[in-house]
């Protein structure tokens, strides 16, 4: 993922976390290797935020250990304050000092760990640069725009040189036109940096991250290269955020047999073994609504009930719901809407070609 050289030279350090907060039902196991950016993925109230918390130490947990490097952020009987870490979390609103200038907002890292006042300001000059902030280093928060506050937020954070950085959602209060500017700038300073990014949003796992960890209930329910899960993913919010229908179930032969005894017919790649667990993963472009199954070449037609219509421009998304429970959606036109008739409710057979079904082992 990254490819331009650190600024500050720190060393990296491996993080390992095994912890429970029984109130916001987490349960989370997590590695993170040094030099890794890790995006964390997941559905609101999936438990991100409470990963974070619990690692910036804002939250105690019930139960668990948490490590980085060397230092124990908490373990039975243990609990590092959040100063002490060697942590800095960078949240969705820069929450800059208001009555502080954007250089001693970015000195107060240093400053705060007993760094000498010079040394201090002298580094916060270095990464005011590194952000392409340094015509700002005199302002206050009132007279930055969010993009550049956000720049700023960065530098701050950087400027502490943190063992292990954590973004939530770093983002969510920029415009969508500053955000591939704030990306870039991301992806350089992140370079052989341990960090955690909490993201809703898949470019950014594309872009920033070495490994997607993605998180459901509370639970941690898929891990792998960013590149393998949105090609390949194994969780329902994966395939969401792949664009992909998946259909869980065991290997035959032929494909894979469905929770309702359906067989979902496919081509398997390497490593599916008849027998195991196994997912059925294809488009929503490729599928086609019928109301009576058709007949010719090899075909998979699933009994499906409508649940919803989305208009997304010149096509239409339909939801729906097959006996085995899992929900499928379909990418038609408004002309096939129109045609069929279709409403919430509606039974029809979403069909779709063997050879547009991907198995592989999950």
């Amino acid at each position: 993922m990254n490819d331009q050289p650190r600024t500050d030279g720190v060393a990296s350090t491996a993080l390992s976390l095994n912890a429970t907060h029984q109130e916001r039902r987490v349960d989370v196991q997590l590695e993170v290797a040094a030099g890794e950016t890790v995006a964390l993925l997941g559905p609101n109230g999936a438990g991100k935020s409470t990963v974070i918390g619990l690692l910036a130490g804002l939250l105690r947990p019930d139960s668990g250990r948490a490590q980085l490097g060397s230092r124990t952020l908490f373990d039975t009987g243990r609990w590092l304050p959040p100063h002490a870490r060697g942590i800095a979390l960078m949240a969705q609103d820069p929450l800059l000092f208001p009555h502080l200038s954007v250089l001693e907002n970015v000195a107060f890292g240093p400053r705060s760990t007993g760094v000498p006042r010079r040394e201090a300001r002298a580094r916060a000059l270095r990464w005011l640069e590194a952000v392409d902030a340094s015509e700002f280093a005199g302002r206050k928060q009132a007279q930055l725009s969010g993009g550049q506050a956000q720049r700023i937020s960065i530098a701050r954070a950087l400027a502490a040189e943190p063992d292990l950085l954590l973004l939530d959602e770093p983002m969510a209060a920029l415009d969508v036109t500053m955000m591939p500017a704030m990306r870039q700038l991301l992806r350089r300073v992140l370079v052989d940096r341990t960090a955690i990014i909490v993201t809703h949003d898949v470019l950014d796992a594309l872009m920033l991250a070495d490994r997607v960890v993605i998180m459901e209930g509370g639970l941690v329910v898929e891990v792998g290269a960013t590149a393998d899960v949105l090609t390949r993913p194994r969780s329902t919010f994966g395939a969401r955020l792949a664009d992909l229908n998946l259909c869980p179930g065991v290997a035959t032969a032929g494909g894979v047999r469905l929770a309702d005894g359906f067989e979902m017919q496919g081509i398997a790649h390497e490593g599916t073994r008849v027998g195991e667990h196994a997912v059925a993963a294809f488009s929503p472009k490729s599928v086609a609504l019928h109301l009576d199954p058709p007949g010719g070449s090899p075909r998979n037609a699933l009994p499906l009930t409508v649940r919803e219509l989305e208009p997304r421009g010149p096509t239409v998304r339909v939801h729906g719901t097959a006996p085995s429970g899992v929900h499928l959606a379909a990418e038609v036109t408004a002309a096939v809407i129109a045609e069929l008739d279709l409403v919430p409710g509606q039974q029809v057979h979403a069909v779709v070609k063997a050879l547009e079904v991907s198995i592989y082992p999950n």
